[in-house]
């Protein structure tokens, strides 16, 4: 008799839609939500999943952090609950065009709102006026 059995690890999307403000590179964007775990498959089936972490990357610079398990659990099982900063963990700074964006980047500030914005933009995103250069 022959067992097939092996550990491997996996990664699940998870559904979560919400628009946001990124604080990395001041453009919206949205989060993608995933969860990786290692699991153990007995004839390629999964059996049991462990070491499960959640992880959030942001779709405008690709920023990635690490969610807490206890909010990525209610998630997964369906809750509306709003992920805070407070609940992230920088794990990699995103990149957009070649371009690294850091707090020391560029910026541009609306004289009509006061909004702070990367200096690729001609018009505010928050207010919609055009930005002085």
């Amino acid at each position: 008799m022959f067992f097939i059995f092996g550990i491997n690890s996996g990664r699940k999307e998870i559904e979560y839609v919400k628009t946001i403000l990124c604080k990395r590179c001041s453009t919206y964007g949205r989060y993608e939500l995933f969860m990786t775990y290692m699991y153990f498959s007995l004839f390629f089936i999964p059996i049991f999943k462990w070491k499960k972490q959640y992880y959030v990357r942001t779709t405008c610079c690709g920023t990635m952090y690490e969610l807490d398990p206890v909010i990525g659990k209610r998630i997964q099982k369906g809750e509306n609950i709003s992920i805070s900063d407070e609940n992230l963990t920088l794990v990699q700074s995103g990149f957009q065009n070649g371009w690294s964006y850091t707090n020391t980047s560029p910026k541009k500030t609306c004289s009509h709102c006061g909004y702070e914005t990367s200096e690729e933009f001609n018009y505010c995103p928050k207010c919609g006026e055009k930005l002085d250069d």
